[in-house]
């Protein structure tokens, strides 16, 4: 990566490895171009023909009938619940360690006035199925509940490290959904990770879903935005919402056309990006007072957890590691967390390896090299 100071630390560095989140990734040359070239119209209007095009072909990526582009994951989680739960009271089951119950700011609840019923995840990031079918109430008994509405399902889930959801799992969560006569909503903000790592195609994997979200800014490297996508029906009431909510943008072909570049080449980054996940797992499980579940890693996010006994903590090993130029996540005094991304080079892995085994160790190592 380009050498830049370090904002996150007083110290001048002369390299920075960003793991903080597959978020942090920069718009290529190709990207720049494109947005630079792109034809735009007034996309409220419904006239952007860039915003169409990428519509039409998540759409059809996806397997679903219509798409609709939208600012953020969390507008495009918030509308898609809100247009399946349009009864305010209504209640929607989903996972209690998923981004939608815990990271969106209670969206669902404070704006939407849906009662969420969270469930036990998973270590894999799935819900148990008689857990969820025991959680769909009567309407017998709708007087004195809540009526279920959805269901939401996370894939990949990030909480549990970036696991996958099979497609067996989804299509049965799926078929419970159909039975009770239910909604099916997947945070798919990573589903492209999870298609690529569990080798099926995309559409198959959301084959059972009403609804998905798809980020764009994640693994796919895009600057900006997420799609939705369902039934023509669907979309229209989610298009409505998305103008309530603030999110109806003018000429975002612009940043369509920075999404249709990541599409076309960056889902075929993916593979490497799980590779040199695991190659970093595999390392850090070899540094004395660190262990990695090796098992949970399946696609770009590591769990790192601090031994007891250790001699350091997460704090300690941040501040280490973010004098040198490599930054990550602490997630509590003994877990870190680290994303890999297609900006990520071999050698900015071997870097950011040595300067763990160093920071572990509490030896000094040389800046940047």
């Amino acid at each position: 990566m380009v050498a830049e100071k370090c904002h996150f630390a007083e110290k001048m560095v002369t390299r920075i490895v960003d793991l903080r989140s597959d978020t942090v990734t920069k718009p290529t040359e190709a990207m720049r171009a494109a947005m630079a070239s792109a034809e735009v119209d007034d996309d409220v209007l419904g006239y952007d023909p860039t915003a169409f095009r990428l519509e039409t072909e998540m759409a059809k990526t996806m397997g679903k009938e219509a798409a609709l582009f939208v600012p953020s994951g969390t507008m495009g989680n918030l509308i898609s619940v809100l247009a399946h739960c349009d009864i305010r009271g209504s209640e929607v089951i989903l996972g209690d360690n998923c981004h939608i119950h815990i990271y969106e700011n209670g969206g669902i609840s404070t704006i939407g006035g849906v009662h969420p019923r969270p469930l036990k995840n998973n270590s894999d990031g799935t819900i148990d199925i008689d857990l969820i079918e025991a959680a769909i109430r009567d309407p017998k008994h709708d007087l004195m509940y809540p009526t279920t509405q959805l269901i939401c399902l996370e894939n990949t889930h990030a909480n549990s490290g970036g696991r996958c959801l099979s497609v067996e799992y989804t299509d049965r969560v799926g078929e419970v959904a159909k039975k009770h006569g239910v909604q099916l909503h997947i945070d798919g903000a990573r589903i492209f990770n999870a298609s690529v790592a569990l080798g099926v195609p995309v559409d198959r994997l959301v084959q059972a879903a009403d609804s998905l979200s798809v980020c764009l800014s994640k693994g796919l490297g895009a600057p900006v935005g997420s799609v939705i996508v369902g039934s023509k029906n669907f979309i229209a009431k989610a298009r409505r919402l998305r103008k309530t909510l603030g999110g109806g943008m003018r000429q975002i072909g612009i940043l369509c056309a920075a999404a249709l570049v990541a599409l076309q080449e960056n889902v075929g980054k993916l593979e490497s990006d799980h590779k040199k996940a695991r190659l970093m797992a595999d390392g850090l499980n070899e540094i004395k007072g660190l262990r990695v579940d090796a098992c949970s890693v399946e696609t770009n996010i590591i769990y790192i957890n601090i031994e007891e006994g250790s001699r350091t903590t997460a704090e300690m090993i941040c501040k280490y590691l973010e004098e040198r130029g490599i930054l990550l996540m602490q997630e509590s005094s003994s877990r870190l967390r680290v994303v890999l991304h297609h900006q990520i080079s071999a050698s900015d892995l071997q870097y950011a390896l040595s300067c763990f085994q160093h920071a572990v160790k509490g030896v000094p190592s040389e800046n940047g090299n």
